[in-house]
């Protein structure tokens, strides 16, 4: 069992080593393409909630101040 563990650690060192010398490629990736991610994603998001907000017909009830009347208040004899 001895084995197999250090071996799984020296695979996961080796792994570990490879992504951190090998991963330029993100970063560029990030570099071009991100802003334009970022306000693809902004766009959309702000379209799937204004479409949400004005057409689906959803009754939010954000706030019952004015809605709801109270009862009459009954005194009870004793």
């Amino acid at each position: 069992m001895y084995r197999f563990a250090k071996a799984a650690v020296n695979v996961t060192g080796q792994a570990v080593r490879q992504v951190r010398h090998g991963s330029s490629a993100s970063h560029e990736f990030h570099a071009k393409y991100g802003t334009a991610f970022l306000l693809g994603g902004a766009t959309f998001c702000t379209a799937v909630w204004a479409y949400v907000l004005t057409q689906t017909g959803i009754t939010w009830n954000l706030s019952p101040v004015g809605k709801v009347m109270p009862k009459e208040w009954n005194e009870s004899e004793e």
